[in-house]
């Protein structure tokens, strides 16, 4: 498909730089078929159904932007998938200025080596010393915001717990599964009561999820790939929710993507752990999902292009000219929104 189809105008006013607070206080517009509804965040156990269940990406954002120079050149880093345990890929800003072989000196102690330079432009950096890369970015690195909002303020102490949902337990992604961070205690409980069940899998989120798509044409477009788990257990709870008439809801693109990798023909999640570079656009057939619990995203990206297979591409921007116009807020610290396509059986 062109990828002109997936634009929409954003007035900048609209772009959310800082969160919700409490978290659950967002508001979410619900999309349930092709009927609009305005609610809040804290509605969603009356939009659920007992039996339902939520599926949240359980991965920890590590401070992955790092700053740094090499000789008098000034070099910035945003690293995106580990390697192994002291190399990690990253992009890097001037990286003109940066040849294989060269270290930068990101300060606090934290070297790294260019070790190779990728096809996409992105490089290999080696870490030097002992201690684990995580313990050098906690020293050395800031929490990697969207460009979208890093370009109208700095990183702050308040992004080191605003940029990390609840359920955060497994160090690696470079950005935040940000439906998730809509979630607290409170309306944990509440659906809980609700008797909606709720799961956890993990994908290290990349930075290449805020790569514009440059293609003219879908196919054209290549996905980063990223690292994800979903244990056997967890699959099996899954299918017993299915099986017993429920409905697995996504929190957030990153598990709805991770669990679309792992679904067999049948629609039979299986455990999974790998890389994954899926790619959905309108056609796709969704087998493991019955609904999507995200935020609200860039125009010509990769997610608007996934939230228009799973509804419908009039409908989603039918949907978003509603978001706009009655002031929602966007982007990774904004609104949410509830997607339940119609059932076909």
């Amino acid at each position: 498909m062109r990828v002109d189809a997936f634009n929409f105008d954003l007035p900048n006013e609209r772009i959310a730089l800082r969160p919700a607070r409490p978290r659950d206080a967002a508001r979410m517009l619900v999309v349930d078929g092709d009927t609009i509804s305005d609610a809040g965040v804290s509605d969603l156990p009356a939009w659920l159904r007992p039996g339902d269940c939520l599926v949240f990406n359980d991965t920890r954002v590590i401070p992955a932007q790092l700053e740094g120079r090499r000789g008098e050149a000034k070099i910035g880093a945003t690293l995106h998938k580990r390697i192994d345990l002291r190399r990690w890929q990253a992009f890097v800003r001037n990286g003109k200025r940066l040849r294989i072989g060269e270290t930068v000196d990101f300060g606090s102690g934290v070297m790294a080596l260019a070790e190779d330079r990728l096809a996409d432009g992105s490089f290999i950096l080696a870490f030097g010393g002992d201690e684990p890369v995580e313990v050098l970015l906690e020293r050395a690195g800031t929490m990697p915001l969207p460009p979208y909002i890093a370009g109208k303020r700095p990183t702050d102490d308040d992004d080191r717990a605003d940029y990390q949902t609840m359920f955060a337990a497994k160090d690696g992604a470079v950005a935040a599964p940000t439906a998730a961070l809509h979630f607290t205690p409170r309306l944990l409980a509440a659906l809980a009561a609700a008797g909606v069940a709720t799961e956890t899998l993990t994908l290290h989120v990349g930075a290449g999820t805020f790569l514009p798509v440059k293609a003219d044409d879908t196919e054209d477009h290549v996905m980063h790939a990223e690292w994800g788990r979903i244990e056997a257990e967890t699959a099996a709870r899954l299918n017993a929710v299915r099986a017993a008439g429920g409905r697995v809801i996504a929190v957030g693109t990153t598990s709805l993507r991770l669990l679309e990798s792992a679904v067999q023909d049948d629609g039979t999640i299986a455990a999974f752990a790998g890389d994954t570079a899926i790619f959905i656009t309108p056609g796709y057939r969704f087998k493991a999902i019955d609904g999507l619990m995200t935020n609200f995203h860039l125009p010509r990206s990769t997610l608007f292009m996934l939230v228009s297979a799973l509804m419908g591409l009039e409908v989603m921007q039918g949907a978003y000219a509603h978001a706009i116009s009655n002031q929602y807020r966007f982007y990774s610290y904004g609104d949410a929104s509830l997607l339940l396509p119609e059932r076909t059986v």
